[in-house]
């Protein structure tokens, strides 16, 4: 007598997460899939951020930018300075790092610019 149908295959009645170690298989996959498609959830910081160099919490913007102007200008100093006693390739470096100082200088020199219009009482 033909069967109409195959055999069904035979399957395996243990559940794979039924192993030594499937549970830690299981918060790691978990953790995978979380990690690429739910972005979203709070994540713990890899490291800890460095506290030496820290600004304090309570100075204005003005006073932040205005540090910072002074210090690119210094930078953009230093670097040109340098550059003058380079040659070759080096001096063509030396110069580009500076003016691309110089153009961190002028967009904190304009957002302090912006700052005090904004400040100023309109009549």
């Amino acid at each position: 007598m033909i069967k109409p149908t195959p055999n069904p295959p035979e399957t395996d009645t243990t559940s794979p997460y039924e192993s030594v170690d499937s549970k830690t298989f299981h918060e790691a996959a978990e953790r995978a899939l979380d990690h690429y498609f739910n972005p979203l959830l709070p994540r713990k910081p890899l490291l800890k951020p460095n506290t030496r160099y820290l600004i304090a919490p309570g100075i204005d913007s003005e006073e932040l930018l205005a540090d910072a102007c002074e210090t690119l200008t210094s930078a953009k100093t230093m670097a040109t300075d340098f550059a003058g006693l380079v040659d070759g390739s080096h001096r063509h470096v030396l110069l580009g790092i500076a003016q691309l100082i110089m153009l961190g200088e002028l967009a904190v020199n304009r957002a302090l610019d912006n700052l005090e219009v904004a400040a100023e009482p309109r009549v």
